[in-house]
């Protein structure tokens, strides 16, 4: 008999993991709990881009962990394997470095790391735009929007993703447009 520990998905320790490492932390908005945006990005990749390796949705739930909250590579590793853990690392910025050199290591680093790290790229943009609250912060992730994309260019498996992105991109800049 499989105890309760065995039955779990890798998606469900993910999202376990997340949730207590963005317990307490707010969106920009300062009343929507954090979790709610990686759990965002995991479902949209799921329902709208059709993913269903649980390896990349656990690593969507993790992506910020290690950026912003207090949990590192090896815990990663030690709840939900080495392979997320990768992703995630891959997922995330250098705080050491200033903020120009961050940048620009930061999409080096997406650009030689699996495709998987550039689907969940685009779909954390994807969600943060959709989120983002005025113009110049729509300005913000719709750059960050338009390096996701550049870093997308000619991967297949990432199409779905990209049409979706450049399509909210173009819808976000129209209304935008419109509001001035």
């Amino acid at each position: 008999m499989l105890s309760v520990m065995s039955r779990r998905s890798l998606w469900f320790e993910a999202a376990a993991l997340a949730a207590r490492a963005h317990a307490g932390q707010r969106r920009r908005d300062g009343q929507t709990p954090y979790a709610a945006h990686p759990t965002r990005v995991a479902l949209w990749l799921a329902a709208a881009c059709g993913e269903r390796d649980e390896a990349i949705l656990a690593a969507a739930l993790l992506h910020d962990v290690i950026e912003d909250r207090d949990v590192d590579f090896d815990e990663i590793e030690e709840r939900v394997g080495v392979e997320v853990a990768r992703l995630v690392a891959t997922l995330t910025k250098d705080k050491r470095l200033v903020e120009s050199e961050r940048e620009a290591a930061y999409d080096a680093q997406l650009a030689a790391g699996p495709s998987a790290a550039r689907l969940i790229k685009l779909a954390d943009v994807y969600d943060n735009l959709l989120d983002a609250e005025g113009v110049s912060a729509r300005r913000l992730f719709i750059e960050k929007a338009e390096r996701a994309l550049t870093l997308a260019a000619g991967d297949e498996r990432l199409a779905t993703a990209a049409t979706l992105l450049r399509d909210l991109v173009e819808r976000v800049t129209a209304e935008d447009g419109q509001r001035r």
